[in-house]
């Protein structure tokens, strides 16, 4: 379960994206040009992914917790990047 403190922040980044991927509906709406759109969407995924990153974390460590094991972030840290990069 995730605390309130990240939920609201993860909500706000949230909140943060959608606002970036309707400017991007406006930009292609007014025929921008293909690499300002495409550097935008890449911002977005970007910000998508620091998202997802911060959800397996918050997931590893309870689940550590929950499980009775040796719980160190420096280790989390280390696992969740070695699994986010095997999934790009």
């Amino acid at each position: 379960m995730l605390s309130a403190e990240v939920r609201n922040e993860l909500i706000k980044r949230l909140r943060k994206i959608e606002g970036q991927t309707q400017g991007i509906q406006r930009m292609l709406a007014a025929d921008r040009d293909c690499r300002e759109v495409l550097n935008q969407l890449a911002s977005v995924r970007a910000a998508t992914r620091r998202v997802s990153e911060e959800l397996v974390k918050c997931y590893a460590l309870s689940r550590l917790k929950d499980a009775g094991g040796v719980r160190s972030d420096g280790a989390v840290d280390e696992v969740i990047g070695l699994l986010l990069r095997t999934q790009s």
